[in-house]
C-alpha cells in the first residue's frame, strides 16, 4: 500500500519512509505539521509495518534478508518516481526513526544525489563505522537530521557521526540535537523542514 496526498502539481515531491510499528498514515499526520507546502508526498507502507526486524545498532547480517530487501524496496520507488518525470532535484527522502535509519543508510551506502534529505531520528545501520561514499557522491545535497540527546532508540553519537559522513561525501548536513529523553520530533525540526521544502521549490 502506498499513500499519497498534497497538490498534484506541486514540483517537489517527498518520499517519506515511516518508523517501526508505524504505518504510512504516522507520516502523513507528521508533514500536517510542516504546514502547508508546495510538495507532494509519497509514502510507502513497510511489510508488517517494519523494514527490519531488529534494532539498528544489531548486527547487520541480524537484520538480513530484510534490510537489503527494505533498501531495494526504497529505491525502486525513487526509480520510479523518477522515471514518471520527477527531476532528481525535486525528490526529497523524509524518514523518521526506522525509516531515517533505512534512509541514512541507502544514502551513504547506496549514494544518489536528489534534492534532499529530512532525517529525524535516526542513523546509519549496524555496530560498526562505515567509510564514506567516494568521489563526494552527494556533493551539495542538503541534509536535515534532527534528534533528542538522549532518545531511548538512537544514541546522539550515531545521527552526529552520520552527519559527519554526509559532510565527507559532500552533502550539506544541517544537524541539531535538541535536550529531552522521548521519541519526538521537535517543532523546530519541523519548522526547518518546511523550510527546506520551500528553498526547493
Amino acid at each position: 500500500m502506498i499513500l499519497r496526498w498534497g497538490p498534484a502539481e506541486a514540483p517537489t515531491v517527498v518520499l517519506a519512509i515511516h518508523g517501526r510499528g508505524q504505518k504510512p498514515e504516522f507520516m502523513r499526520d507528521l508533514a500536517d505539521r510542516f504546514g502547508p507546502l508546495p510538495a507532494r508526498f509519497v509514502a510507502p507502507a513497510a511489510p508488517g509495518n517494519s523494514w527490519y526486524p531488529l534494532p539498528f545498532l544489531e548486527p547487520i547480517e541480524q537484520n538480513q534478508p530484510h534490510l537489503d530487501n527494505a533498501l531495494t524496496a526504497v529505491e525502486q520507488q525513487i526509480d520510479q518516481l523518477l522515471e514518471s518525470g520527477t527531476p532528481a532535484h525535486n525528490l526529497v527522502l523524509f524518514g523518521f526513526s526506522q525509516g531515517a535509519c533505512l534512509l541514512t543508510h541507502l544514502l551513504l551506502t547506496r549514494p544518489r544525489r536528489l534534492g534532499a534529505a529530512v532525517l529525524f531520528t535516526g542513523g546509519f545501520i549496524g555496530p560498526a563505522p562505515i567509510p564514506p561514499p567516494d568521489n563526494a557522491a552527494l556533493e551539495g545535497m542538503p541534509v536535515l537530521l534532527r534528534s533528542i540527546q538522549d532518545d531511548p532508540w538512537v544514541p546522539a553519537h550515531r545521527v552526529l557521526d552520520s552527519a559527519r559522513l554526509f559532510q565527507a561525501a559532500g552533502a550539506l548536513p544541517d544537524v541539531r540535537i535538541d535536550p529531552g529523553t522521548e521519541h519526538i520530533v521537535t517543532d523546530e525540526a519541523c519548522s526547518a523542514a518546511a523550510a527546506l521544502l520551500r528553498s526547493l521549490a
